[in-house]
């Protein structure tokens, strides 16, 4: 797929996920609570977003001729060392990627107080900065 495609698809489901995280930390500041159904959204929109930044590393790693390596960690490792990512921001990298593996394969151990404190403080938005940047391989 052309970068060009690839970023505008990006781009969209970030836009669609944030709005989503937006609206619940919206209804979480508002002092209600949200519901199992809202909460699941939530998860979902985490998850989604933390998957889409996952593949936008390894298109990038691609695109500058880079081994695409199996471990989403490793991915944005490989970011930082070409300096598309701070080195600085990979703890926080870590923690999203361990987040997102957490909804997906230990769905049963998932503290949402923590993640809707984690919404609430807007933490996501780092993601979807990323998600939002150009994507041009020249930039690499």
């Amino acid at each position: 797929m052309r970068l060009d495609l690839y970023q505008a698809e990006t781009a969209l489901i970030a836009q669609e996920q944030t709005a989503l995280l937006d609206e619940a930390r919206e209804t979480i500041l508002a002092g209600s609570t949200l519901s199992r159904l809202e909460q699941n959204g939530v998860l979902h929109a985490i998850q989604m977003l933390v998957e889409n930044a996952i593949g936008k590393a390894k298109q990038l790693l691609k695109a500058a001729g880079k081994q695409v390596p199996l471990s989403a960690y490793d991915s944005f490792l490989g970011l930082a060392e070409l300096g598309a990512v701070q080195s600085s921001d990979l703890t926080a990298w870590n923690a999203a990627i361990g987040l997102r593996n957490r909804i997906v394969h230990d769905y049963m151990n998932i503290d949402m107080p923590r993640v809707l404190d984690l919404v609430k403080s807007r933490q996501y938005r780092f993601i979807t900065d990323f998600l939002l940047a150009p994507m041009a391989s020249d930039t690499l």
